[in-house]
């Protein structure tokens, strides 16, 4: 009886830890000490996005791996030293994540107009949610006032962030030890309705598995090899690659997913009824998908004295 209270309370002050954390953090953090550093991020992220409307998708992902790992620190941004591996060799970030320049590029403007103040992770997080505007998604509030981590793991990069191997009951595990619904699950990984992938992550699927339209596996065949090829790229969503909408789930209906764990969510298991709703819903997927992002912006964020704001992002003071 006593263990159980035990534990009870423990999980109760570590709920006041998360919440007290989150409460730190506002939408109106830089309103003072640098009142033109959202619309300074927001002229870059466009900047970048219009060059090349991968980069849209690419941001995003970089703040999904980001705050899957330790919480939304910036450590992603980290590079090797002699004392310490970072996360961008880790499995799924190694020759794949990217947006580091643009990253960089903001943040020396940002540092250009008041230094020392906006921290890497901040920036991270508004370069998401600008480039999913600029690609006709939603927009939502980010809350600010991260601060960025000293370190990086390799180790919980490649053990916290969802492979693409994984199954529907990998993938409900993997975002609820994030404390995400399934459901939250579902509109998170709407996120490839932008973006591509390499034939690396997606040839098993094309060659062996049954639950795949033919003609789709055979389009994709000319683009990925059974050998070779391993960095040749593919839409994740082959009907509006470059639009943030619901096509991506239409796409599942039709068999039509390109990584093993988006055809996951759409296979007869009990996410089916979710991408269905998604489907014939555009306004329920957008709507889910902007709250399940703050949501994920607010995992384990380091406030206060917890922290430094980083000089150069790819680098601890």
């Amino acid at each position: 009886m006593a263990s159980k209270r035990f534990e009870f309370l423990l999980g109760l002050c570590l709920l006041l830890v998360i919440n007290m954390a989150s409460a730190q953090l506002s939408s109106t953090f830089y309103a003072t000490s640098c009142p033109k550093a959202l619309s300074t991020i927001k002229s870059a992220v466009d900047s970048a996005v219009s060059n090349e409307a991968r980069m849209g998708a690419s941001l995003l992902r970089l703040h999904f791996h980001d705050c899957f790992v330790n919480g939304c620190d910036g450590s992603i941004l980290l590079d090797d030293t002699a004392n310490m591996t970072g996360e961008k060799t880790a499995g799924p970030n190694n020759n794949s994540v990217r947006g580091f320049g643009v990253i960089d590029t903001i943040k020396s403007q940002v540092e250009s107009l008041c230094p020392g103040v906006v921290s890497c992770a901040d920036i991270v997080a508004v370069a998401a949610r600008d480039s999913v505007v600029a690609l006709g998604g939603p927009s939502w509030n980010v809350l600010l006032g991260r601060r960025d981590s000293a370190t990086a793991s390799l180790s919980a990069a490649n053990s916290n962030i969802p492979a693409p191997t994984l199954s529907l009951s990998g993938l409900i595990s993997a975002f609820s030890n994030k404390g995400f619904t399934a459901k939250e699950m579902v509109a998170l990984s709407g996120s490839h309705t932008i973006g591509q992938a390499r034939c690396t992550t997606f040839r098993t699927r094309i060659y062996n598995e049954t639950n795949i339209n033919s003609a789709f596996a055979t389009s994709l065949r000319g683009k990925c090899p059974s050998t070779g090829g391993d960095n040749n790229l593919s839409p994740l969503d082959t009907t509006s690659p470059t639009s943030f909408d619901n096509a991506y789930f239409k796409n599942l209906q039709s068999q039509k997913g390109l990584l093993h764990s988006d055809q996951q969510l759409f296979s007869g298991g009990s996410t089916d009824s979710q991408v269905n709703a998604y489907s014939s819903n555009s306004g329920s997927f957008t709507t889910d998908f902007a709250n399940a992002m703050v949501k994920m912006g607010n995992l384990s964020p380091l406030t206060g004295t917890s922290g430094q704001i980083r000089k150069n992002c790819r680098k601890a003071n």
